[in-house]
């Protein structure tokens, strides 16, 4: 959730596509992009390592950028997913716009362009949401939430409500900034998105 952009988002985890494969593109932000680690051991290098044992068919390619907002994977999904031709898209972006308190209505509007993009080339859409802290009010921590649950439903994607749910409440997980988990923690946001995707995949 680093507010410093990076210039370009992580390298594919994977060779060139063959014909007979399939592609899961991540569109997220530090938390998915593996801030202070290598690519490798951050929870999608993790996934991408899980799939090559399990399903060898399966490709991914982490197009997340920390720092990134609603409003940039809004201004990149179209090229994203024109040049990938995902089969399967995660969506787990938002928490920059809830650190900088920016406008819900906007997050609605830029994630909303993201899942519609992603389907219209035939993808399923896996969308990962986020909570935010009390202190930005209960309105809109209750709206920031609210969105992820009514796109999903608009759209009728898949939904993980909290990225963060299995190490939320656990400091040690986070990095000095308390913003960021740690290299021990990946496995466990990966064991927490795994149910989710998993139907997907098949």
């Amino acid at each position: 959730m680093a507010f410093c952009v990076q210039a370009h988002a992580q390298p594919s985890l994977a060779p060139a596509v063959a014909n007979d494969q399939r592609t899961l593109l991540v569109m997220g932000d530090s938390l998915s992009a593996g801030y202070n680690m290598s690519a490798s051991q951050g929870w999608v290098g993790l996934l991408g390592q899980r799939l090559a044992r399990e399903k060898p068919g399966w490709r991914v390619v982490n197009a997340s950028i920390s720092g990134e907002t609603t409003a940039g994977g809004s201004a990149r999904i179209v090229g994203e997913v024109l040049r990938h031709q995902p089969d399967v898209v995660v969506i787990a972006l938002g928490a920059n716009d809830g650190l900088r308190g920016l406008p819900l209505s906007e997050a609605r509007r830029n994630l909303a362009r993201m899942i519609g993009a992603s389907q219209h080339v035939g993808a399923k859409v896996l969308l990962v949401g986020m909570r935010m802290p009390p202190n930005l009010g209960a309105d809109y921590t209750a709206g920031f939430e609210r969105n992820y649950r009514d796109l999903s439903q608009l759209f009728d994607t898949a939904l993980l409500p909290f990225l963060l749910e299995p190490i939320a409440m656990d400091r040690e997980a986070f990095m000095d900034d308390n913003l960021h988990p740690t290299v021990a923690a990946q496995q466990k946001l990966l064991d927490h998105v795994w149910p989710a995707l998993r139907p997907l995949l098949d």
